[in-house]
C-alpha cells in the first residue's frame, strides 16, 4: 500500500510518503505556521522524491484533530480533495495519538496535551499495546485542573508529551514519581507515525462527509448557541 500522510494540526507541519511500512520520504517543518502556502509544495516535492505519481497512491492519511482550527481545516480539506479527486481511501487519525506513537515501550502509559488557552487543554491518554497507542482517557477539551485527577487516578508511571511549558510544574507536583518527561523532540508530530497508524485503520465510508475533530465549539458556534439556546445547532457551521 502506498500512502501519503500529512499533519497540519498544530505548529508543526509533517508530510510522509510510505510504501507499506517503508518510509520513502518525509519532511517536517517546525519553524513557521504557514501551512496554507507550504503544504502543497511539500507534498509535490515528497512525491517527486519518492518517484511516485498521484495515481500511484492508494490512501491518504490525515491528522484529524484536535488542534488548530485553521491547521485542521487546511490538512483535512487537502486530504479530502486528494482522496476524492484520485478516488483513493481516506483515513483520519487522532493528532494526540500520533504523538503518543513516538513512545515505543510496550505497555507504557502516555498522555499527550495541547495548550487550549485559558488553562484548558486538548488531551488524551494511551497505553502502548503491540506498538500502537490504545486510548485509556478519551481525547477531550478540558480544564487542566480537571484533567489532572484523571491522569493521577491511573496510578502508574506515565510519559507526558505535548505543549507542556505552562503545565510541567503542576504535573510534577501532582504525579510525583509517576511523572516521566521525555526530550522535547518526542512531542513533535511525525507523519511517519501518522502513516503507520493510518495504515492499520479502516478508511472513512464518506469522504465528502468527513470533518475534523475540533472537540470544542468555534467562537461563532458558541455565540450562536448563546443567542439560540433552544435550537439545534449541530450543523450551524460547516467546518470543511
Amino acid at each position: 500500500m502506498k500512502v501519503l500522510a500529512l499533519d497540519t494540526s498544530n505548529q508543526t507541519l509533517s508530510v510522509a510518503v510510505m510504501s507499506d511500512d517503508q518510509v520513502l520520504t518525509t519532511t517536517t517543518v517546525t519553524t513557521t505556521k504557514k501551512h496554507g502556502t507550504q503544504l502543497l509544495p511539500i507534498i509535490q516535492d515528497a512525491m517527486a522524491t519518492a518517484k511516485l505519481k498521484p495515481a500511484d497512491l492508494d490512501r491518504v492519511i490525515v491528522a484529524d484533530g484536535p488542534g488548530s482550527y485553521t491547521g485542521l481545516r487546511i490538512g483535512v480539506t487537502t486530504a479530502k480533495t486528494l482522496a476524492d479527486t484520485l478516488n483513493i481511501e481516506l483515513v483520519g487519525v487522532s493528532s494526540l495519538a500520533t504523538i503518543a506513537a513516538n513512545v515505543i515501550s510496550e505497555t507504557q502509559l502516555v498522555a499527550v496535551m495541547f495548550d487550549g488557552r485559558n488553562d484548558n487543554v486538548f488531551a488524551g491518554a494511551y497505553r502502548i499495546e503491540n506498538g500502537v497507542p490504545v486510548s485509556v482517557i478519551e481525547d477531550q477539551h478540558i480544564a487542566f485542573e480537571k484533567l489532572l485527577p484523571q491522569i493521577k487516578a491511573l496510578a502508574e508511571p506515565i510519559v507526558v508529551l505535548g505543549d507542556l511549558d505552562a503545565f510541567t510544574e503542576r504535573l510534577k507536583t501532582a504525579l510525583e514519581a509517576n511523572f516521566i518527561h521525555y526530550p522535547t523532540e518526542l512531542s513533535l508530530p511525525s507523519a511517519v507515525q501518522l502513516g503507520r497508524l493510518g495504515e492499520r485503520k479502516a478508511p472513512v465510508s464518506d469522504v465528502n462527509g468527513f470533518v475534523p475533530r475540533y472537540l470544542r465549539l468555534t467562537k461563532a458556534e458558541a455565540d450562536w448557541q448563546k443567542q439560540h439556546p433552544e435550537e439545534d445547532s449541530s450543523d450551524y457551521v460547516e467546518k470543511v
